[in-house]
This record gives structure tokens, sequence and C-alpha cells, in this order.
């Protein structure tokens, strides 16, 4: 893996008006990674918040440690104001903007 990530999501669970409720992820556990885990909203933007680096993507088949990375998850706007979750820090919206995250 040529980027360095500290969780893969998968999947996603999207509200009607597309804000992100829940995601379907593996997280790094030192060398190896975590069996799936289901992380809410408000953990997955706590985990951004502390720096971990959150990717789309697919496991390989087969082979456990590995997985084809997309796009990074980012969080976009200041701390003390509404944050919202995209792929590129260049959208400027008013919710979360995550139209290539797969559908659970």
């Amino acid at each position: 893996m040529a980027k360095k990530a500290d969780g893969v999501i998968e999947a996603g669970h999207l509200s009607k008006d597309g804000e992100l409720l829940w995601v379907r992820a593996y997280e790094r556990r030192g060398p190896t990674w975590s069996d799936v885990v289901l992380l809410d909203r408000n953990s997955l933007i706590q985990r951004l918040r502390d720096g971990k680096r959150f990717f789309t993507g697919r496991r390989h088949e087969f082979n456990a440690s590995e997985f084809t990375l997309r796009n990074p998850v980012l969080l976009i706007g200041k701390k003390n104001q509404a944050q919202y979750l995209s792929f590129s820090e260049s959208q400027n919206t008013d919710g979360d903007n995550l139209k290539a995250l797969p559908r659970l």
C-alpha cells in the first residue's frame, strides 16, 4: 500500500438528505487490520479530528491485510463550527459530499 491509511471505509449509510449516519470500516491495529467495525458519524469525525487518515476502498479477497484504496475522507470546516465529510477539500458545501461512497 503506497498511501498510509489508519482506516478503510467499505460502505456507508446516508440519511435521506445525504448526511452520513454510519459506515462499515476496517481500522489499522499495529501491523494488521481489525475485523469489520461499524462507526457512527460522531466516532468517524472524532477519529479524523485525532489525525487518523481514512480512505474508501475494498479489501482484497483472501488477503486480509491488503486493500485497494480510493478516495481520502476529509473533514471540512472549522473546529468550532459545523463540520462536514467530503472527498475533496475544494468543495464548498453545506453538508456531506460523499456521492461516490458505496451505499448499504
